[in-house]
């Protein structure tokens, strides 16, 4: 029983992974330089293996973005990619309201100081 418990972890691990390997293919078109999880613009991925269902919180970079069902939509096919078979659900949130400091790359965060 242990073994397959360990095994299924080991299994999670890899689909969040290639989860956030996918979302990071999602460019904001504001920074098109820059994909949106190392942005930070992506707060969880939650996955239910039993339900087989993920959850994605996210948020913009204004709540006014005009761009906000495209990046949902795009979230949402990303997260699709390694997990076919899941239901996907992205939320937005501004709580906490995104800043620069959310920014995963040290050295682009500097950039915005």
């Amino acid at each position: 029983m242990l073994f397959l418990q360990i095994h299924l972890e080991k299994i999670m691990q890899e689909l969040y992974h290639s989860i956030e390997q996918s979302l990071q293919t999602v460019f904001d078109p504001d920074f098109p330089l820059v994909d949106i999880y190392t942005l930070g613009l992506i707060y969880s991925i939650d996955i239910n293996e039993e339900a087989k269902k993920i959850k994605i919180v996210m948020s913009f970079t204004t709540p006014v973005c005009p761009m906000a069902d495209y990046l949902l939509e795009s979230v949402k096919n990303a997260a699709l990619i390694p997990a076919p078979d899941y239901d996907v659900e992205v939320e937005t949130t501004f709580d906490p309201m995104w800043s620069p400091k959310m920014i995963r790359d040290k050295d682009l965060q500097r950039m915005f100081e």
